[in-house]
């Protein structure tokens, strides 16, 4: 047989008929499976006991790699995640940690039952390793998977599996995060699955060719075998399961965890509208010296109890914002698992047959060979994740129990920042790397009961944390300023987005300047956006302070708190580059909070005056995004009025209001669409409305919604607006505010190009019945 040429298509990962892919494996590879009577009479019982059993298994792995891994990124930050999978690779049971590595799992599975059942074959005591994002496992080559085949009597009867983040391995950039790329090879060269263990035994030509490429080889070693560690405890566990119950019944369970997690978000579909949503989001530069912005668009369909997710017109792939279809496919169950399946068990071999995906290859979130994806699951998957939840949140919203999973965006982005250098703490100067994991805190959105958390985390991150201070310090040269909560990084709504919090580092222990990479978005166009007239969360921004004059505060026993503290010479971070922090200069990061819900100007202000005696609100913020008016930390009733009243006047005379009927509609036989707008039937006609005033917006024969709209500077979002578009791209940014002509009700706020499609005013979106689909 010839060989595949590297780079081909058979290095790709694709939606696979494991009913096929069965078919199709060799005499010599047995699977163990059962039939579908013996599914059907599981005892209930014996079914919730096994299911237990098994998410257990999953959470002993866990523990296992976070006992032997030696690295922040797993021991701190919990970027890893594990699964158990049946005999073709379909996903039982996965962890609550990285959720986004959910999509990329079983596709590496499928790849090798593929491609390596003949040669080198699937053995018992196999493990193999994959870092090839193309192939699957990871979401970029960063995420390395150790998964194995278990065996029952002689038949291939399930995997385990264990991923995490690795801190470097190999590649012309720090941390493997190369941000002038200009393709693969620049980065970590992507592995294919390879053997890693036979016969139970690591294979130490291997395992040295691994660690070779890394500038940190030690770390990158122990997370190696702390992984096989952790897919040894999974067999020995499957085993010990399999050992009580029989092997049928424990494969009958799989099967009917499935086929359960399945049903029930069919269910749960079933009882939603049909209808068309669509979304569109931007990446802000794509690499060293690019000034555009770069989209992706969706358009998510639910039919019946099926979703299908379109990304057609999304712009092509270039420099590192890529991602391969395993990235996309990741981005889309970072949103599905949290909002639709929250009370679902994770069984995502049995929730990923609820949804298609349809992307043109080549484009910025399904990449084609050999394009530079180091920046994938932070950048255009976790852009379509975000489109997505937009789109859920739009059908959800109408729901009256289900609206209370609808979320505005969490921070929506990762800002990342690279050091590496040598510390001279010690007898012997050690080389050492860091990425940066503080943004790891950023806020959650609001929802329409509730603000986002604080500094909550990440939404595709459960369980994820931000290193401890102490333990950095301890690590690496550096010293730790603030770490703190930033006020007004919440976006303004109704319920206001979390805030985020920033960081300020200096070298301490190295004479030497540090390497530093930068790779965010964020920074022109808002990820973090609102909903239902909630606005996104700050911008992002990241600065070096050159003189920053620290020796010298120090010395003088003052330890700044703020970036007025340091010295006038501030350089902007751009989203993609490569620079240095010397000794007695300072690196300030301020990532994402979440976006607000609802229009801030119908926050109760007691909520307000809280925040800002709790310092998550400024008094500034409060009297320009709330209209609130705050004096010694109570609300100023009177004066609150007055500037409600302004703010309202100041929406009115900035807009264009468009003509339109000025007709009052009957509230009390209105049905919700969102915060803000409901839909009332008028004989046979349907007709949308805003929910506070009842003035008529818009109806189906019209097909649009009559808004007023204003488009202004990013500043006049507020304060939580903290870089400039013109310091990143050359695209022009706005402030768009949509908002109702007959109480100036904040319909939509964002920051967009000022080219961004109009979605809110498509009344298919909120009446989707009517487009026919």
């Amino acid at each position: 047989m010839t060989a595949p040429i590297p780079g081909s298509e058979v290095f790709s990962s694709r939606p696979v008929d494991v009913d096929a892919l069965a078919r199709s494996l060799p005499p010599s590879l047995p699977i163990h499976t059962v039939t579908q009577e013996q599914i059907d009479n599981l005892d209930p019982l014996t079914y919730e006991v096994i299911r237990h059993r098994l998410w257990s298994v999953t959470d002993e792995m866990g523990d296992a790699l976070k006992r032997m891994s030696g690295s922040p990124i797993v021991t701190d930050a919990n970027d890893f995640d594990f699964a158990v999978s049946d005999e073709l690779g379909q996903e039982v049971q996965v962890g609550l940690y990285n959720t986004m590595l959910v999509g990329a799992v079983d596709l590496a599975i499928y790849w090798t039952l593929q491609h390596r059942s003949d040669n080198p074959g699937i053995s018992e005591g196999d493990m193999f390793l994959c870092n090839d994002p193309w192939v699957g496992g990871g979401l970029h080559q960063s995420d390395v998977i150790v998964y194995q085949p278990v065996f029952h009597d002689g038949k291939l009867f399930a995997w385990t599996s264990a991923i995490c983040h690795e801190p470097d391995l190999g590649g012309s950039g720090l941390g493997s995060f190369d941000p002038a790329a200009k393709d693969v090879f620049s980065e970590s060269l992507p592995t294919p699955p390879i053997k890693v263990v036979r016969d139970f035994q690591l294979q130490r030509d291997v395992a040295d060719v691994w660690v070779r490429r890394s500038r940190v080889p030690m770390l990158v070693g122990l997370d190696l075998r702390a992984k096989i560690g952790a897919n040894s405890v999974g067999r020995d566990r499957m085993l010990a399961v399999i050992e009580q119950y029989g092997a049928d019944t424990v494969k009958a369970v799989m099967k009917r965890m499935m086929t359960d997690a399945e049903s029930r978000l069919r269910a749960m579909l079933t009882d939603l509208p049909d209808g068309t949503w669509h979304a569109t989001g931007y990446q802000d530069q794509s690499s060293v010296g690019d000034r555009e912005i770069h989209k992706i668009t969706l358009a998510m369909t639910k039919q019946d109890n099926h979703l299908t997710f379109d990304f057609t017109g999304t712009d092509p792939q270039t420099g590192v914002i890529n991602c391969t279809y395993a990235g996309m496919r990741g981005g889309v169950m970072l949103a599905i698992l949290p909002i639709l399946a929250g009370d679902i068990p994770w069984s995502a071999g049995g929730l990923m047959r609820c949804f298609d995906l349809i992307a043109e290859e080549g484009t910025i979130n399904n990449a084609t060979f050999p394009a530079a994806v180091s920046r994938g699951p932070i950048g255009p998957a976790w852009l379509t994740g975000n489109l997505v939840a937009e789109c859920l949140a739009q059908m959800l919203d109408r729901h009256i129990e289900l609206g209370k999973n609808v979320m505005a965006s969490c921070c929506g982005t990762w800002d990342t920042a690279v050091v590496a250098g040598l510390d001279e703490r010690g007898e012997q100067p050690v080389p050492f790397l860091n990425i940066m994991m503080e943004p790891m805190s950023g806020g959650y959105g609001g929802r329409p009961v509730a603000d986002g958390m604080d500094t909550g985390g990440l939404f595709c991150i459960p369980m994820g944390r931000i290193p401890d201070t102490e333990m950095t310090e301890f690590l690496y040269p550096l010293l730790t300023l603030w770490r703190k909560e930033e006020p007004d990084s919440g976006g303004p709504g109704r319920h206001r987005g979390g805030v985020s919090a920033s960081l300020a580092v200096t070298p301490y222990g190295t004479s030497l300047p540090m390497g530093l990479i930068f790779a965010s978005a964020g920074k022109a166009v808002a990820q973090n956006s609102g909903l239902a007239g909630g606005q996104p969360g700050n911008t992002g921004l990241e600065i070096l302070a050159r003189n920053s004059g620290i020796e010298e505060l120090l010395a003088g026993g003052t330890i700044p708190g703020s970036l007025d503290d340091l010295g006038e010479n501030k350089e902007i971070g751009a989203c993609y580059a490569e620079s240095y922090l010397a000794p007695g200069e300072v690196l300030y990061m301020h990532w994402q909070g979440g976006g607000g819900y609802g229009d801030p100007l119908r926050r109760d202000p007691e909520s307000v005056a809280l925040d800002v005696r709790n310092g998550k609100v400024t008094l500034d913020g409060a009297a320009t995004n709330y209209g609130v008016v705050v004096k010694d930390g109570d609300v100023d009733v009177a004066a609150t009025e007055e500037r409600r009243t302004a703010a309202k006047d100041e929406r009115r005379t900035r807009s264009e209001v468009p003509a339109s009927q000025e007709a009052t509609l009957d509230l009390t036989q209105a049905r919700r669409l969102d915060d803000n707008l409901v839909e009332v039937n008028i004989g046979d006609a349907r007709v949308v409305g805003c929910a506070h005033c009842g003035r008529l917006l818009g109806d189906t024969k019209s097909g649009k919604l009559s808004l007023a709209r204003y488009e202004g500077p990013t500043s006049a979002a507020g304060p939580q607006v903290t870089s400039d578009p013109a310091e990143y791209v050359d695209t022009p940014v706005v402030f768009r505010q949509q908002c109702c002509p007959g109480c100036w009700t904040a319909i939509y706020s964002g920051i967009v190009p000022a080219d961004h499609p109009d979605h809110v005013a498509e009344l298919t979106q909120l009446l989707p019945a009517v487009a026919g689909t």
